[in-house]
């Protein structure tokens, strides 16, 4: 695994949303938009294991990722991997408590049935159109 380019890792970084696109049973594609964060060289986004996104995960751990800059809407990275790992517990929750604190100032406010998934990245650019 090596780490993600610098304008991958700066829109990571920013307060900005992802989508995770994940494929459905059926084959169909399935994206949703989510907080992310890093965990060292992999991507961490918080979700409960009941949630469509991570179902589909178990069944088929590759997924794709797209970030949009909050104030520079032109400038976008594009990753694709896989589920790596999925933190629960006290490990988990220190993950979940910082991504929320990134996005809102706060620890996360429900306090169960939540997991953090770790992706490793196979390819991530980044691109800026303006």
């Amino acid at each position: 695994m090596s780490p993600l380019p610098e304008g991958v890792a700066r829109l990571v970084d920013g307060v900005n949303y992802a989508h995770v696109a994940t494929v459905l049973p059926s084959g169909a594609p399935h994206s949703v938009p989510v907080w992310i964060d890093r965990e060292g060289d992999r991507l961490a986004v918080l979700t409960s294991l009941g949630s469509r996104k991570a179902r589909n995960l178990t069944r088929d751990p590759r997924v794709a990722i797209s970030i949009i800059d909050h104030d520079r809407p032109q400038a976008t990275a594009l990753i694709r991997g896989r589920l790596t790992t999925v933190l629960d517990g006290d490990e988990g929750w220190k993950v979940i408590d910082r991504i929320a604190a990134k996005y809102t100032g706060d620890p996360y406010p429900l306090r169960t049935d939540r997991v953090v998934l770790l992706f490793e990245a196979d390819r991530a650019d980044a691109y800026d159109f303006g």
